[in-house]
């Protein structure tokens, strides 16, 4: 599974811009003086994935004060993660890392090449955009969101 160098806890985060489901433009940097849990996805629509954004949205997004974001990113189109948000009621925003394919991943050390998808990795990003916490899991395994809420209690 060949994947990049990851970025690692206390690096800045690597600034991007991709479209979300609406097609607007996101900027990592446009969220500075606010915390953003980054979390890159493997696929929409699977099984692990749907469980995984579901509990962000149904305890994770409601718990958070205001000055956090969430910010999820997978390699699907903007076409596929606008069918899936609506679907589910996603209404936080998810990132297109559609083309050229993968490049944000890649740039976070999270992008499986020969599967062409995001492995689960999530970032913690604090409001001067330095990495304070990182974890990444197998694509089967799905990920801790109490972990997330503890993390960024700390981080506050």
């Amino acid at each position: 599974m060949p994947v990049h160098t990851a970025v690692e806890v206390g690096s800045p985060a690597p600034d991007f811009e991709l479209r979300d489901q609406h097609g607007a433009p996101v900027r990592l940097s446009d969220h500075r003086g606010r915390r953003v849990l980054l979390i890159f996805y493997p696929f929409a629509f699977s099984g692990v994935c749907r469980g995984e954004l579901s509990a962000v949205r149904d305890e994770f997004v409601p718990a958070v004060p205001e000055d956090v974001r969430v910010l999820a990113v997978s390699a699907d189109s903007v076409f596929t993660l606008r069918s899936w948000a609506d679907q589910e009621g996603y209404g936080f925003p998810l990132l297109s890392d559609f083309w050229p394919h993968g490049q944000v991943a890649r740039a976070y050390g999270v992008f499986d090449e020969e599967k062409g998808a995001a492995l689960r990795g999530t970032f913690a990003i604090d409001g001067e955009g330095v990495v304070r916490w990182r974890v990444v899991n197998p694509l089967p395994e799905a990920r801790d969101i109490a972990e997330y809420l503890k993390v960024l209690a700390e981080l506050s």
